[in-house]
């Protein structure tokens, strides 16, 4: 590992720094390194906050000039809800700028690099491209192609099944996983799952830790109970419901959306495809609101939806020491399902740990 490894691994442990908080925004550290030695560092925090590369230059003051700066994302050249980073680089007096990867953000893309060098200031773009790129796969989809990224989380048995032949599904997995599963909710702006998990479990979807996700149902006619958990007070955040367009259809449905409404339950319209939620409209909605990290929990009808049309990105599934059986009992994929093994949806980058007595494998989606 060469010296600009080096200082670019520690930024990108800062950046990490703030994943729990900097949403919809990138996760960005910043050092200032002046004769070998980092004089200041800092990560981004929050929206609106100011970025990384504006705080480690105002701690660092006058020891700026002449120093380089190291950050793993371009600077920002336009003007935001923070002002441009490149102006505050341009009057520091930094010489250099050391960055993983250009912005992708089309507002920025390039802008920054090309307004710093027009300064004669020195940007050497691709250290540890690949490893920030990985920290940052939610940003790089929310802003190239304007939709969430979709994570597909399953609990099963060793014989893929998430519930028994009269829908038993309490508990499959372990204490240890679902206390996994609740520090994933904490993590994401939403967690989605489809009606017939909600009337076969009526999960309360919340997170056991200070953060909780808004809920989706995806609900083509709007069959969801009044009554379900996530609309009690003991579930507050946001609930959005996503039925079809063409189901909106008659004085009872209508009604049943009016309450919804007076809620305060967002109902979102959908177009159909194969007679069923066009998922793809319903993820570029969702962005619209700044969800950009979408849990997919199912069921196994919701969860084959993602995954047959493409639209999810990584995979957790949580697998316990337990046998089920039974052609009747759940499975955590469902749908029609291919013709031949050669069309399998396949993975990368598979990791395989234990959580507790499970085991958790992940990967991303090759798509």
């Amino acid at each position: 590992m060469n010296k600009h490894e080096f200082f670019m691994k520690k930024v990108l442990e800062l950046a990490e720094k703030g994943r729990p908080t900097t949403n919809p925004n990138p996760m960005v550290g910043a050092l200032v390194v002046k004769n070998g030695r980092i004089i200041a560092s800092a990560y981004h925090r929050r929206p609106g906050g100011l970025h990384a590369e504006a705080i480690a230059l105002k701690r660092a003051g006058e020891r700026a000039k002449g120093a380089s700066l190291y950050v793993n994302l371009e600077p920002c050249a336009h003007l935001g809800r923070t002002p441009p980073c490149v102006s505050a680089i341009i009057k520091s007096g930094i010489k250099k700028v050391y960055c993983s990867m250009i912005d992708p953000n089309p507002l920025n893309n390039g802008k920054g690099r090309k307004e710093l060098e027009k300064n004669n200031i020195s940007v050497k773009v691709g250290i540890l491209n690949k490893e920030a790129a990985k920290l940052n796969e939610v940003f790089v989809k929310y802003v190239t192609k304007k939709m969430p990224f979709v994570t597909i989380k399953a609990a099963e048995s060793l014989d893929g099944k998430i519930a028994t032949r009269t829908t038993d599904s309490k508990w499959i997995t372990s204490e240890a996983s679902r206390d996994y599963s609740h520090r994933l909710r904490s993590e994401m702006d939403a967690v989605l799952v489809g009606v017939n998990t909600i009337t076969r479990d009526n999960p309360i979807l919340i997170s056991r830790r200070n953060r909780s996700p808004i809920k989706i149902v995806l609900d083509s006619g709007l069959r969801v109970s009044e009554g379900a958990k996530i609309f009690s007070k003991k579930s507050p955040e946001l609930n959005i419901v996503a039925i079809l367009r063409k189901s909106l259809k008659g004085p009872h449905i209508l009604k049943k959306v009016e309450r919804f409404n007076k809620k305060g339950i967002l109902i979102i319209a959908c177009p159909g495809k194969n007679n069923r939620i066009d998922l793809e409209w319903l993820l570029k909605e969702l962005a619209e609101l700044e969800i950009s990290r979408l849990l997919v929990e199912g069921g196994g009808d919701t969860i084959s939806g993602f995954l047959e049309q493409g639209l999810a990105d990584k995979v957790l599934f949580f697998i316990a020491p337990k046998i089920i059986g039974g052609r009747g009992a759940v499975t955590s994929v469902e749908g029609k399902g291919i013709e031949k093994v050669s069309q399998a949806i396949e993975l990368k980058d598979v990791r395989v740990e234990m959580i507790g007595e499970d085991i958790l494998v992940s990967g991303a989606v090759v798509i």
